[in-house]
């Protein structure tokens, strides 16, 4: 008979449990008969009856995400707006926190929240109604609604649409966060901040998300229908559908039903930044709420609101966007293995997310007025990704850590190689063990079965795998969960040195405080009571811990300054992170 010195029980994900019983059979002799193979085969049925549970009960489901509400947010602070519907029927609406916490004002499910990024599946919806009636073609040069666009000629607006024309993204560029972005402006005054900005790549030649490409769109509208791309979406989906809580949320009617933003920031939690959201324009501007959100869900994916044939195209990817999952201001995507079409949203101080699956009808939307330092476990994506997988019958697996002898981790620790640039060292901190890949935070693991982990606070997992003697030669990454996962090779090198601050006088921090500037970005240094802290463009500041008087790492992410020469004021600072190096010169 085989032998398996593997696990077998039935813990982990279902792809845990999958792998496991493989790995088995991949330890047995090539031509071992088939009958060996029967024990194996009943096991697998065995285990996999109770993770295909049938799906809870609409009040189980309500419950389960009243309980995640509950234990995601305080009732005395910035929290979140829940919907989850199966097909017209909501299973579950609420809302927990505060809209405004000075005065204290608690939140309520129909209020309205700026929803970032979901506004470009109202764009890309908006522009498809313009094909369908003949107005525009897909395959049309953007230079034929915005004259003065370089190299408009080789864009298509299809290419626009699915984040394939190569533009340089404008709210990564320096000074985004700077007046006159500040204040008012115009989609062509907006357009002039980017237009001449060198491309990505050339047009259809790869896929990368940019908001550039939905701002034109919005001039696209502007150009065809001569009335504004946010009053156009009015009148063509917004009062025909009848959603009377979703619009521009500059317009005065929407200003004041706004919710308060808030940000986590050192551990404070404080009014997030102010923006004029012409700024986002269309592809992130517009404010709605749980409700309406979920009457445009319905009609989008139940033929309201396009033909057949667009509505396909819209959530297809295509081409080079077949890599990024993206149609058409769509994510195309998979939560525990069922077709899934979402998209999310972040902007100064809330964050949003909207999922649809079109198997069981489920629509799940959560907004939230937080953002920034906000932990990953409560993010809108999560709570929705979680609220979904329960209601299908697919729950992810339970956080509850079981007890792992600290030899066991031992083993685990090394450099993982994933491909010529990124690794993941996986080593034990405090008793705990950690991943972090190459650029990135440290993340804590959650041993939740023999060689299974979650990731503190997201719903990624890793899981490492074993050859026949017993020993870790590999891993695999499923990020949230998903898919057959990547797979990363444990290499021979030792594990980097663990960085570890030193203790430097105040002068030494002062020393290397100032502004600097690289071709494409500034970058501030500054001490804020006792920290000495950097700030890119557009970024969050992050804390500096020094390794020497000249050269300070970062704990958010993996990477370190280095600052030149090493006496007197420093002419330049050396970022380092994961594979790139950025030189920035001082500034006065």
């Amino acid at each position: 008979m085989i032998e398996c010195n593997l696990p077998l029980e039935c813990t982990g994900s279902e792809t845990a449990v999958f792998r496991r019983l493989t790995r088995c059979l991949s330890n047995s002799y090539e031509d071992a008969s088939m009958r060996l193979f029967a024990p194996i085969v009943v096991l697998l049925s065995l285990c996999a009856a109770p993770l295909q549970a049938a799906p809870p009960s609409s009040a189980d489901i309500a419950r389960y995400a009243r309980q995640l509400l509950v234990d995601s947010y305080p009732s005395n602070g910035p929290g979140a707006a829940v919907i989850v519907a199966h097909g017209n029927k909501v299973l579950f609406r609420a809302a927990r926190g505060e809209s405004d916490l000075v005065p204290a004002k608690a939140l309520s499910a129909g209020d309205l929240f700026e929803i970032g990024s979901i506004t470009k599946q109202f764009t890309a919806a908006g522009v498809l109604k313009l094909v369908e009636a003949g107005k525009i073609s897909l395959d049309d040069p953007l230079s034929k609604y915005v004259k003065d666009y370089p190299n408009g000629d080789n864009v298509t607006l299809r290419e626009l649409l699915n984040h394939t024309a190569g533009l340089k993204d404008y709210t990564e560029l320096p000074g985004f966060m700077d007046s006159p972005l500040q204040s008012d402006v115009t989609t062509a005054q907006l357009i002039d901040t980017f237009k001449n900005e060198k491309p990505e790549f050339a047009p259809g030649t790869d896929w990368r998300y940019d908001s550039s490409g939905y701002v034109l769109l919005g001039a696209v509208i502007e150009s065809v229908t001569g009335m504004p791309w946010h009053a156009y979406l009015k009148q063509a989906l917004f009062q025909p559908l009848g959603m009377t809580n979703t619009g521009y949320g500059d317009d005065p009617a929407f200003v004041a039903r706004r919710v308060h933003g808030y940000v986590l920031s050192d551990g404070k939690i404080v009014p997030s930044k102010t923006i004029s959201l012409s700024q986002p324009s269309a592809a992130g501007a517009l404010v709605s709420n749980v409700d309406d959100l979920l009457k445009w869900t319905r009609a989008l994916h139940g033929g309201r609101v396009l033909d057949h044939t667009l509505y396909q195209e819209m959530i297809t990817p295509s081409g080079k966007a077949i890599a990024g999952h993206y149609g058409f201001g769509i994510d195309h995507d998979t939560l525990r293995g069922t077709d899934m079409l979402q998209h999310g949203g972040s902007i100064f101080g809330t964050n949003s997310f909207g999922l649809y699956l079109p198997r069981d009808k489920l629509t799940v939307i959560v907004l939230n007025n937080q953002e920034g330092e906000i932990p990953r476990s409560n993010d809108a994506e999560t709570l929705a990704r979680r609220i979904a997988a329960y209601a299908i019958g697919k729950p992810y697996p339970d956080r509850k850590a079981i007890a792992v002898d600290p030899a066991t981790l031992k083993a685990y620790e090394g450099v993982y190689r994933t491909d010529d640039k990124t690794t993941r060292v996986v080593r034990v901190v405090n008793g705990v063990l950690t991943s972090q890949r190459t650029g990135s935070p440290r993340y804590v693991l959650i041993p939740i079965a023999k060689d299974d982990f979650l990731f503190d606070g997201v719903l990624s997992r890793l899981a490492f795998d074993r050859n026949a003697v017993g020993a870790v030669v590999s891993m695999h990454f499923f990020l949230n969960d998903e898919g057959e996962g990547q797979v990363a090779t444990r290499t021979d090198a030792p594990l980097p040195p663990d960085r570890v601050a030193v203790t430097l006088p105040r002068a030494a921090l002062e020393r290397v405080v100032g502004n600097y500037k690289s071709k494409d970005m500034g970058l501030h240094v500054f001490i804020t009571g006792d920290k000495l802290q950097a700030q890119l463009e557009g970024q969050p500041a992050a804390d500096l811990f020094a390794a020497s008087p000249d050269s300070f790492f970062m704990t958010v992410v993996d990477a370190t300054l280095d600052f030149a020469p090493a006496h007197g004021v420093p002419e330049t600072v050396t970022l380092h992170q994961g594979n790139d190096t950025i030189r920035f010169d001082r500034t006065p």
